[in-house]
């Protein structure tokens, strides 16, 4: 009787310290984006985006930093959680994606208010929502978690885009 072959040797569990470093990498990415984004978008709130005309369901400008935050931060959960359960050498394809949609995230508000061009700026969402499809279903194949805490950010984007839409219908 012989032993099967061994393929390849398990995965080294990381460390706390490597952990806790990867954590804060990913916060630190996320948050540098959001920093990013509300320089372009602010001067915009109370400029030209003040005077247009917006859909009956947009929220308070008060909603949006609040819920972007979260967003943001479950965002850095996620893709600290699909660090973690992957295996070294699985894990460029989802931070290949979720590298882009952050890129993508940061261009729709350098478009939107930074620009004032909305249909540019749909342009850019409309390829956001794919490239948080690919990000959430790379999550997902390493850890259903990391999958699971890219949703709210997929429906708030989904949500965006649907603003994006009747801003640019009803202003144009």
């Amino acid at each position: 009787m012989t032993a099967a072959p061994i393929d390849s040797d398990p995965p080294k569990r990381r460390s706390f310290a490597q952990q806790a470093l990867v954590l804060i990498a990913f916060l630190a990415l996320v948050f540098a984006v959001e920093g990013a984004t509300v320089s372009v978008t602010q001067p915009a709130i109370d400029g030209w985006y003040a005077d247009l005309t917006k859909p009956t369901f947009t929220p308070p400008n008060l909603a949006f930093p609040i819920v972007w935050t979260a967003i943001f931060f479950l965002m850095a959960l996620a893709g600290w959680q699909a660090w973690r359960a992957a295996q070294r050498e699985d894990f460029g394809w989802p931070l290949a994606c979720f590298l882009v949609q952050l890129a993508l995230n940061f261009t729709w508000s350098a478009l939107f208010f930074g620009a004032g061009d909305i249909f540019l700026a749909l342009v850019d969402v409309v390829a956001l929502i794919l490239a948080i499809l690919a990000t959430t279903t790379a999550f997902w194949q390493v850890s259903r978690a990391a999958g699971l805490l890219m949703l709210p950010y997929l429906a708030w984007v989904c949500f965006a885009t649907a603003l994006n839409v009747e801003i640019l219908r009803l202003n144009y």
